[in-house]
């Protein structure tokens, strides 16, 4: 018999999946892909609302059994962040390049099958709803200025970017256009109906463009960072635990000078005397440390990752079911953020995991800087830990089999780069220095995504701008040094953590808890710590946020 919190989370996500099925699609939920989400504020205000009536249904419930303590755990978190977001009124300046409205309905025709021509009616039905969806953004966003909530000024303006790139430009088709075209090449797809509502929807993008740009923005807020308290709320958000900013800004000014001292020290392995900017020069501009197109890049990637699944198996470092076994390495859509990305597997599994990786017209790849990603991305990290919660149907509720926190998930991430190095994949002076550069990165995002958003000044002992407060320009040199991107690349992650607050921070403070954790297992257990069991039981728990793991994994 299925539990009371079993059964609660099962309708919560029901109803999410009504209410959002941009969401319904993602989470691979059929019967919604031909609808689109309401963004409008009646729109977040049934979502709220969902979440309220699902949260006093929770609190009356016995939670007492093992199982129901933690499932009601991870819904309840989850249910009091969003009602306290949504009373700060977080949903009317959801304005940013990335994971805001903008992108989440544009970017969920990715994830939309194209295989037959009822697929593609399906599509035609959903994309004529997207001016709707534009028209319900821009209400909400004119009730936030109404109220005074006002979305950076900065992120408008990346945003009305973004929107007219997806509207369409000489150097550059239109989205909605250009996958429309795509639906010649399947018999009996809608082609004429495709072709009109294609046009809507790029009008409408379009227009949201030129709102973003005209109106939105001359009333926008002109500071970079969003505050201390906004940040507090993000931090809460994305950690699933308490973050003195003070403490992460400190730890990051450490961790970023340890790495600086080991990548100085891999530079000389692979170019002995160079700097290490001549030796990051060189790897970016060999020909022969390169791959050449788009389908060569993607075919070295399901490479990595292949391998990297067989030798999990088959030194039975994790349990892997064969079901999941497949992750696909896919090219993104132009247009969106720089970094590459992770969709997971559908409920059925008829939709694999995929990485998405973004080439923004270039055409010659770096091979150096790659496999940490391909890791990271896919296996043994988010591919691992989203499709064995997706399966885990026996031990987790629906809600946890789809929620991400992001300082477990992305932190998981960042330890699956550092396992893969323990096992010596990144032996390679040249990857491993890929993967130092990764960790370098990630420190620095703490420093500076706390230091904008909190207003820290860097430190006076800093021989680099001592006493100085943070810009986005500072931010940017700063982060430069010790990304192994393009300028274009580390631009768009600037973009991206002024407009996404304490999201970049999670990455590195979530793998401090799970080396934490990890370490104090191997101190309870000695020598018979064995590291597929405990691995095992942490991805068995889903995604929660970090004190939940913390407590859960002490149970290990």
């Amino acid at each position: 018999m299925t539990s009371p919190v079993y059964s609660l989370s099962d309708d919560y996500i029901n109803k999410v999946a009504e209410l959002d099925p941009a969401a319904a699609t993602y989470m691979g939920i059929a019967g919604h892909d031909h609808e689109m989400t309401d963004f409008s504020p009646a729109g977040h205000d049934a979502r709220a609302e969902n979440d309220r009536q699902t949260l006093a249904k929770l609190n009356a419930l016995d939670t007492s059994a093992s199982s129901d303590r933690l499932a009601a755990g991870v819904l309840r978190e989850s249910l009091e962040i969003s009602g306290a977001e949504y009373d700060a009124n977080e949903h009317l300046v959801s304005i940013r390049v990335l994971a805001g409205d903008v992108d989440a309905a544009r970017a969920i025709f990715d994830l939309m099958p194209t295989d037959t021509a009822e697929q593609w009616s399906v599509i035609a039905e959903r994309m004529s709803k997207v001016p709707q969806a534009f028209a319900g953004m821009r209400e909400s966003w004119k009730l936030g200025l109404d109220r005074g909530v006002k979305a950076q000024r900065r992120q408008v303006l990346a945003s009305s970017e973004q929107l007219a790139t997806w509207a369409g430009r000489k150097d550059a088709p239109a989205f909605f256009e250009q996958f429309a075209e795509s639906a010649t090449s399947v018999a009996g797809a809608p082609i004429e109906q495709l072709r009109k509502v294609a046009k809507q929807a790029t009008q409408a993008l379009g227009e949201t463009a030129d709102f973003l740009i005209n109106d939105y923005a001359p009333q926008a807020d002109t500071r970079d960072g969003v505050g201390p308290e906004r940040h507090a709320l993000a931090r809460r958000r994305f950690m699933g635990m308490k973050v003195e900013a003070k403490d992460a800004y400190e730890w990051g000014w450490a961790e970023v000078q340890r790495i600086d001292a080991e990548m100085e020290r891999v530079a000389q392995e692979i170019l002995p005397g160079s700097t290490l900017s001549e030796v990051r020069h060189f790897l970016d501009t060999d020909p022969s440390r390169s791959i050449q197109g788009e389908g060569a890049l993607r075919d070295w990637l399901q490479e990595l990752m292949d391998d990297a699944m067989s030798f999990l198996i088959d030194n039975n470092h994790f349990s892997i079911p064969e079901s999941i076994r497949t992750v696909e390495a896919m090219i993104s859509p132009p247009g969106g953020a720089a970094a590459m990305y992770y969709t997971g597997p559908s409920e059925d599994l008829s939709r694999p995991g995929r990485t998405w990786y973004p080439t923004n017209g270039r055409t010659v790849f770096p091979r150096w800087s790659e496999p940490t990603t391909a890791y990271h991305e896919g296996v043994p990290g988010h591919h691992l830990q989203v499709a064995i919660a997706t399966i885990n149907s026996e031990k987790l509720s629906r809600f946890q089999r789809n929620t991400f926190v992001s300082g477990h998930g992305e932190g998981w991430a960042l330890y699956a780069e550092r396992l893969m190095d323990e096992f010596g994949f990144l032996e390679n002076p040249e990857y491993r220095l890929g993967y130092l550069y990764a960790q370098a990165f990630r420190a620095a995002r703490i420093v500076i995504d706390t230091g904008i958003h909190c207003g820290f000044a860097i430190p006076q002992s800093s021989s680099w701008h001592p006493g100085e407060q943070w810009t986005p320009e500072l931010m940017l040199e700063f982060l430069s040094a010790r990304s192994s991107s393009d300028d274009e690349f580390n631009r768009s992650e600037i973009n991206r953590y002024l407009g996404w607050p304490g999201q970049a921070i999670s990455y590195k403070l979530g793998e401090r808890v799970w080396l934490d954790l990890r370490d104090d297992a191997k101190k309870k257990y000695g020598a018979s710590f064995d590291l597929r069991k405990w691995h095992a039981h942490a991805l068995d728990l889903g995604n929660l946020g970090l004190d939940l793991l913390k407590s859960e994994m002490a149970r290990f």
